[in-house]
């Protein structure tokens, strides 16, 4: 019997939109909208979380706080989280779908862990209406979860456990060490930590190096080593028991590990 019986996917950074760019220009937008200038640095710290705290960890930076009271009069309230989270997540409906496109080598990581007879789950810090958009784009090119928990399908959202509970539930798999969780984001490596799954980060997809495979093949390579040292090195502090560089390599490390 396979000691795995299912792996649990985030989507962007990890399944689709490598180096995670669709959420970055509207949380700058989003912002921009009330006045306030936000960087895309900013917006990729907290990357993982579901919209709505991922807005409310920004509005808690010094430097956008400090914009908001200076214009505003008052800090931030979850009032103001709410106002600007409205803005934003039309925004992203809009244009998450633009950037869809499968990470290369997912589609036949995927296929290749059915084979091996597991389930394949997936969570994501994006709503169920940004993902409305997405779902569609990513069947077109083969790819299908056998289920999908967004961020605002539970009272709870990352880095607890809940989503990874519900996917035990709707896949029918357990106990948790039976079940992996694959992210690029500290938020997402969390969720499965906090769930007890084994838990494998993502590196040179995802949101902490944040670029293109075009651009990764155009630099040295030794450059491209210090940011998947860089990438690991958050995911490990996360919690992450393993670290490879993008979906396409999970297969073999399934393996290695079933022995």
């Amino acid at each position: 019997m396979a000691m795995f019986k299912a792996a649990v996917f985030d989507w962007a950074g990890t399944t689709v939109d490598f180096g995670s760019f669709a959420p970055m220009g509207v949380f700058v937008k989003a912002f921009a909208e009330f006045g306030i200038e936000a960087t895309i640095a900013q917006a990729r710290a907290p990357m993982g979380a579901p919209k709505w705290d991922h807005i409310r960890a920004m509005m808690d930076m010094p430097e956008i706080a400090q914009q908001w009271q200076a214009k505003y009069g008052t800090a931030p309230s979850d009032q103001d989280v709410d106002k600007v989270y409205e803005i934003f997540v039309p925004m992203n409906e809009k244009v998450a779908a633009d950037y869809a496109q499968l990470v290369p080598g997912c589609k036949e990581a995927i296929d290749t862990l059915r084979e091996m007879g597991l389930k394949i789950g997936s969570t994501t810090g994006y709503t169920r209406s940004i993902m409305e958009n997405v779902l569609p784009v990513a069947a077109a090119q083969g790819y299908e979860p056998d289920n999908l928990i967004c961020a605002d399908d539970l009272p709870e959202g990352r880095p607890g456990p809940l989503g990874m509970y519900k996917c035990m539930v709707d896949l029918v798999a357990y106990p948790p060490a039976a079940i992996i969780k694959v992210d690029d984001t500290e938020p997402g490596i969390k969720e499965g930590v906090a769930a007890g799954c084994v838990t494998v980060g993502v590196a040179l997809s995802g949101n902490a190096v944040g670029k293109t495979p075009e651009e990764l093949a155009a630099m040295d390579p030794s450059d491209v080593d210090v940011l998947r040292q860089q990438a690991t090195e958050i995911l490990k502090a996360a919690g992450a028991d393993h670290v490879i560089d993008t979906v396409a390599d999970l297969p073999a490390l399934v393996r290695r590990l079933q022995g």
